[in-house]
């Protein structure tokens, strides 16, 4: 059986992953910094995984109507980016308007993707024109 090139190793392991957020670090065991780097940026440029941010990268999927690549999340970015801050270990909680409209409290829906984090965060979640907003709160 022929060894498989590094791409089509993290391909796999995206593929059978359950997850829809990776980290860098999850492709450490597969060879050097460089090489997973260049792996990564293959798949990103095949539209089979999506940039989010330093170190993050979201699953994708070829859009049937646009011919794009789009997350495959079932949650959109809202979902994916949550994700990745629990990847990253950082702990949050949903913004006031969210716990309200979910209360029942207002009518009107949060659209843009808001989190409250308890401790200092400093990094950037975005995709596109959609960015995460952080709430920093102790």
């Amino acid at each position: 059986m022929p060894k498989l090139r590094l791409k089509q190793q993290v391909e796999q392991l995206i593929n059978s992953a359950k997850q829809d957020v990776f980290l860098r670090a999850d492709f450490d065991q597969l060879g050097g910094y460089d090489q997973v780097g260049r792996a990564l940026r293959e798949l990103v440029a095949d539209g089979k995984l999506l940039k989010i941010g330093y170190g993050l990268y979201a699953k994708a999927r070829i859009s049937s109507i646009t011919g794009k690549p789009m997350l495959a999340s079932v949650g959109g970015f809202k979902m994916v980016s949550e994700q990745a801050l629990e990847r990253l270990g950082v702990a949050w909680q949903p913004s006031d308007e969210l716990v309200r409209y979910n209360k029942g409290e207002t009518t009107q829906v949060p659209v843009n993707a808001k989190v409250i984090v308890k401790k200092r965060f400093n990094r950037k979640i975005s995709l596109r024109n959609m960015q995460l907003q952080v709430e920093q709160r102790s």
